[in-house]
C-alpha cells in the first residue's frame, strides 16, 4: 500500500499572478480557541490561506513570529524528520548507519522521497513511531498526534503544529548527538530542487525567500494542478490519498484542503528556525500555493536571513522553460510551476519569442534557477521589465 500523500490532479486554467506584492490582508486565524491567538505585525497571510507560523531566534532565545503556532495541521512530508529521528535514536555509540538505510534516508531528507518514508513507516510500527516521539521529554512535543485510526497507514496525516516543528529542530540542533545532528542537517542543507518521487519543485518558502545558508524540509499534500520540475513533468496521476477513506467533515485536523509547508533553518549557525504550515482553498494550483507561501515567508521577521537581490514578478503559462541562455535552443534547466512568482535579477536581449498576439525579444535572468525565461511569460505590460537592470550592467 502506498502512503504517498502528494501528487497532481487535472490541469488547471492558467492564472496570472500579480507582481511585486509581498503579502495581503491577513486571513482570519483558525485552529485555536478564541482569545488564545498570538498575532504578528510582520506576517502577511494571503487571502484564503490558513497558516500556523513560528520563527525562533536561537541567538536571542526568543520567538520573533507566532501566529496560530499551536494549531494542528496534517504534516505531509515534514513528518519525515520524526521518521529519521526515530530510526537514529538508539543507534549509539557511533550512530553508524547501514548502507541500505543511508541510501533511503538521504533521498528522504534531501528530495522528500516517499518510498523511503513508506519503508520506515511500515517497518518500524507506523503510528507507534509518532507515539514514541511524543513520549520523549527531550523533544517536548505538545500538539503532535498520530494519524486518525482510519488513516493509520498514511504517515502524512500525522498532526503537527508550527511550535512543535520548532521543537523538533531545536532538539536536532541543541540536544541530539552530534552524528545525528550532522547527518540530518547536512542532508537538509542539500535539499534538491526537484522532489525525488513526483518531480514537484520543492524550493518554495524558505528556499526561495532567502539566500543560503539555509536547510529545509518541505511538505505538500492535496489535489494540486500539476507542479513540475527539472526536464520532466510531474506525475499527472491521481494523488494517493484518494485511496484513503473520505475525510470526516468533523475531523480535528483538516485533511481536505491542499497543504503546503516550509520548515527549516536560516542564517549562519542555523540562527533562525522557521516553520510555516499552510492550507489553501480546494482547487488551488501548485503555482498559486507556491507563490502565496513565498509571499508569507518573505514577510516574516527572520533574524540572520539574507534577502536575495532582485524584483519579484508573477508569470503566466504552463510548463514555462527556464533555459541556460536567452534563446529557445539553449538547454532547459527546469520548468516553472504554472503561474508561479519568480525573482528576476536582470534582463537581456535575446531570441525574439512570439506567443500571439505578443512578441518579445527580452529575457529575464532568474538567479534562483540559474537560467532565463522569455519576458513574454512575465506579468508586466511592457516588453522590458520596469526597474530591472540589464545583465552585465552595474546595479543602480
Amino acid at each position: 500500500m502506498r502512503m504517498l500523500l502528494r501528487g497532481a490532479a487535472a490541469l488547471a486554467a492558467v492564472v496570472t499572478v500579480a507582481s511585486l506584492t509581498s503579502g495581503a490582508a491577513a486571513h482570519p486565524r483558525a485552529g485555536k480557541p478564541a482569545g488564545t491567538v498570538q498575532t504578528s505585525e510582520a506576517a502577511q497571510i494571503p487571502p484564503g490561506v490558513i497558516a500556523g507560523v513560528a520563527v525562533f531566534d536561537r541567538q536571542a532565545g526568543t520567538f520573533t513570529e507566532q501566529v496560530d503556532e499551536s494549531a494542528q495541521f496534517r504534516s505531509a512530508s515534514v513528518v519525515k524528520l520524526l521518521l529519521a529521528l526515530d530510526f537514529l535514536w538508539d543507534r549509539g555509540p557511533d550512530y553508524t548507519i547501514p548502507p541500505a538505510d543511508r541510501a533511503r534516508l538521504e533521498p528522504m531528507l534531501r528530495g522528500s522521497d516517499d518510498d523511503a518514508a513508506n519503508h520506515y513507516w511500515s517497518t518500524y510500527g507506523g503510528s507507534a513511531i509518532i507515539k514514541r516521539m511524543i513520549a520523549r521529554p527531550s523533544l517536548g512535543l505538545r500538539d503532535t498526534a498520530p494519524p486518525p485510526a482510519e488513516y493509520a497507514g498514511f504517515w502524512g496525516y500525522t498532526a503537527l503544529s508550527a511550535r512543535d516543528t520548532v521543537a523538533i529542530y531545536r532538539y536536532i540542533l541543541e540536544k541530539a548527538p552530534a552524528p545525528v545532528r550532522d547527518f540530518i542537517m547536512g542532508n537538509l542543507r542539500r535539499s534538491t530542487r526537484c522532489s525525488a518521487t513526483d518531480r514537484f519543485d520543492q524550493h518554495f518558502g524558505i528556499a526561495g525567500s532567502f539566500d543560503r545558508p539555509w536547510a529545509v524540509k518541505q511538505g505538500w499534500a492535496g489535489k494540486y494542478a500539476k507542479g513540475t520540475c527539472g526536464t520532466q513533468s510531474a506525475s499527472s496521476g491521481a494523488p494517493a490519498e484518494s485511496a484513503a477513506p473520505a475525510p470526516h467533515a468533523a475531523a480535528a485536523v483538516d485533511l481536505t484542503r491542499p497543504a503546503l509547508h516550509t520548515t527549516g533553518t536560516v542564517g549562519a549557525d542555523d540562527r533562525a528556525i522557521v516553520a510555516v504550515l499552510t492550507l489553501h482553498p480546494v482547487g488551488t494550483s501548485y503555482g498559486k500555493a507556491y507563490t502565496d507561501v513565498g509571499r508569507l515567508t518573505r514577510s516574516l521577521n527572520v533574524p540572520g536571513a539574507k534577502r536575495p537581490a532582485g524584483t519579484w514578478f508573477g508569470t503566466w503559462g504552463e510548463f514555462v522553460n527556464v533555459r541556460t541562455g536567452p534563446a529557445t535552443g539553449d538547454d532547459r534547466v527546469t520548468r516553472l510551476p504554472a503561474g508561479v512568482e519568480v525573482l528576476v535579477g536582470c534582463q537581456t536581449r535575446g531570441e525574439e519569442v512570439t506567443v500571439p498576439p505578443y512578441t518579445n525579444e527580452w529575457w529575464a535572468f532568474l538567479p534562483q534557477y540559474g537560467g532565463y525565461i522569455s519576458n513574454i511569460y512575465i506579468s508586466s505590460p511592457d516588453n522590458r521589465l520596469p526597474n530591472v537592470r540589464e545583465c552585465g550592467l552595474p546595479r543602480p
